[in-house]
């Protein structure tokens, strides 16, 4: 009889869990997996900010389910889960009944309005895909009818945002907001000073988890970026175009266009339901025991933020962090397996590392205490940003593969706009592609030329590379054997000696690290006589030396096959680049000869240029004017077809 494991909610905790446990199931089809969400997608929830303020694409934190889990033995229900039945093992959602033998609630969190009035029906919420799109062209179309508003004082009022929470959310909702208003208000051409960002907590400082000396750092930032912050302020009321605030005693009125929530979270509805049946904690999280399983039914495993559970040496619950959906998806996915195959002995209990917190305002700044748990340190702003890109990087590896990772890069170096990464635009793509055609067809020419010219030399008949790599090889030790007697040759007085040195050529660099490399620069001219085409440049490698001295050379038909791969391959890498077919595998093959003659018969300066226009045309160059145009996408709808193409993600987004 099969086991059924159910998880519901496909937020960080639910789609690890389903991942690792597909993992361990992979070869067992006696276990059947379900992960049960209400959308088709798994939402990035820590980078709303960036889709609200429109910093990057929407679709670029949307991933995909059906491709997470495409080939592997977990089934996705788009469903919504209504209510569950733990005495029957069954869950109930809008579509159909799910039963189960192992149930992992992974339902996740929602906004918690703390009894204010009106924030859930006038204020605009941030925790999930649907609100971050809608806040995003909410605070477009507020900028576009402020442009046409000839009332000073309504234009005014849409042009004030309030943020109400100043934790993680409210703080880098904050900043990315404040980092986009230049660029709307240059767009509908708006008074920047007409524009009022304010940041409303009941707390003495800005995310109180880091220490107040970062803190503070985040307050210079915002109030930098003309942010009023209100600490210790409370909020009473919210409307459709006031929110109304109290600072000590004094309550007052304030009008604004847009209020976001950012206040806080509690566990899911459905999670609430269970908690009315199943023991809970604080906001409605469930209490589990050392295994992550819940203390009122051991068949109910708990992970992400609904876990209510204190670890051993701590005072409160497990932080709601994705770090903590990461490791308890990891020990709940170990404890499901040992239950299942009956090693209960072998189950290990939950206890969490965090490794610290990072917090970005905007695009360009951050601050981050991360380090072990006994010993954490606060990271300068750059490194603060590029931790925090590279551990979505890793994230993205665990669930979508590399392909999730040339993506992410794209939407947030490579097609960044207004300068808006802590890189600034350095690395977003500017220069229009269609100028790349030109050096495409003419470096394609180059590498035909070169093919055919070997083909008329002879070298698909007789072995050619024992002069080839001879010549290089006796113009280099020439040099480099005239300047190792330099010492000896400028001791001696005489002229001769002197014009003997000289008329050898120009060591420029000559180093050698035994065994690994040895970097060589020289002319075959005197410094002051020599032409471009006159330096040359090699990486001396000696296990490249061997292949060649002992694998190659000794065999004439190794010499042959190896001329051919050569041959071969400049004329195909020719004809590719001048049709703009495969360019890419292309350019990175013209990468790859370039690399193979650098280190066996070194370059001149003159062709370094073969080198830079392959980096140059490595993506996607032959979409512009060139055949890939029409048959990359025909190559990648079929491409994404093979079943292990799907289970590994090298697929192309």
């Amino acid at each position: 009889m099969k086991t059924k494991i159910v998880i519901i909610g496909a937020g960080y905790a639910g789609v690890l869990t389903a991942k690792k446990l597909a993992g361990k199931y992979k070869k067992n089809k006696n276990v059947n997996i379900t992960i049960i969400d209400k959308n088709s997608y798994h939402t990035m929830l820590t980078e709303l900010h960036e889709v609200a303020a429109g910093r990057v694409e929407d679709n670029s934190i949307k991933l995909s389910l059906k491709r997470i889990f495409a080939g592997r033995n977990v089934d996705v229900k788009l469903d919504t889960v209504e209510s569950i039945d733990f005495e029957q093992k069954s869950v109930i959602g809008r579509r159909e009944t799910y039963t189960y033998d192992i149930l992992v609630m992974a339902a996740g969190s929602r906004p918690t309005f703390f009894g204010v009035d009106g924030a859930e029906e006038f204020a605009f919420k941030l925790w999930s895909y649907e609100d971050a799109v809608v806040l995003r062209d909410h605070i477009c179309y507020s900028f576009r009818k402020a442009s046409n508003e000839p009332d000073l004082s309504e234009k005014q009022r849409l042009l004030t945002f309030y943020i109400v929470g100043a934790g993680f959310t409210g703080t880098e909702m904050s900043g990315e907001l404040a980092e986009y208003i230049p660029v709307l208000c240059e767009k509908y051409e708006i008074e920047q000073s007409l524009v009022k960002v304010h940041c409303v907590d009941v707390l003495p400082r800005p995310v109180p988890t880091l220490p107040e000396k970062l803190s503070k750092k985040i307050e210079r930032r915002l109030e930098k970026m003309d942010v009023a912050l209100l600490l210790n302020t409370g909020v009473v009321k919210i409307g459709e175009d006031f929110i109304e605030l109290k600072k000590e005693k004094e309550v007052k009125r304030h009008e604004s266009g847009t209020v976001i929530w950012a206040a806080g979270i509690e566990s899911a509805q459905i999670t609430c339901e269970a908690s009315r049946i199943l023991p809970s904690a604080g906001r409605n999280r469930l209490e589990t025991d050392k295994y992550l399983r819940s203390t009122g039914d051991s068949n109910v495993f708990v992970v992400g933020d609904n876990i209510g559970y204190i670890p051993e040496g701590e005072k409160n619950p497990v932080p709601q962090l994705v770090e903590n959906c990461e490791q308890s998806a990891d020990t709940a996915a170990h404890n499901i397996h040992c239950t299942v195959s009956g090693d209960s002995e072998k189950m290990k209990a939950y206890k969490p590392s965090f490794h610290g917190v990072m917090v970005s305002v905007g695009g360009r700044y951050g601050v981050a205490h991360v380090g072990t748990p006994d010993k954490k340190i606060s990271l300068p702003s750059f490194f603060a940003m590029f931790v925090k890109h590279f551990i979505n990087i890793i994230y993205s590896i665990k669930v979508l593969g590399w392909n999730k990772v040339f993506s992410y890069l794209k939407h947030e170096f490579f097609t960044i706009r207004h300068n808006r990464s802590f890189v600034g635009g350095h690395f977003s793509n500017k220069t229009p592609s269609f100028l790349l055609v030109f050096l495409r067809i003419w470096l394609g020419a180059v590498w035909l030329f070169e093919g055919i010219k070997k083909v008329a030399e002879g070298w698909f008949s007789e072995p050619m590379l024992k002069g080839f790599f001879g010549g290089a090889n006796t113009f280099y030790n020439n040099l480099l054997n005239g300047a190792a007697s330099t010492a000896d040759a400028a001791s001696s007085a005489t002229p001769a000696a002197e014009e003997a040195v000289t008329s050898l050529g120009t060591v420029l660099i000559d180093i050698n690290i035994p065994r690994l490399v040895r970097v060589i620069f020289v002319s075959g001219k005197e410094l002051a006589e020599s032409a471009l085409n006159d330096f040359a440049f090699k990486l001396d490698i000696p296990l490249v030396n061997w292949f060649i001295e002992k694998l190659v050379l000794p065999y004439d038909l190794m010499q042959i096959i190896m001329q051919i791969f050569i041959v071969a391959a400049e004329i195909l890498i020719g004809l590719s680049l001048i049709g703009g077919l495969l360019t890419t595998p292309s350019a990175a093959l013209s990468l790859v000869l370039q690399a193979m003659f650098v280190c066996t018969t070194g370059l001149y300066l003159g062709t370094f240029w073969m080198i830079f226009a392959a980096v140059a045309l490595l993506i996607g160059s032959g979409r512009i004017f060139g055949i890939d145009y029409y048959f990359m996408p025909f190559l990648n709808r079929q491409w994404r077809k093979i079943p292990f193409v799907k289970k590994l993600y090298i697929y192309n987004d």
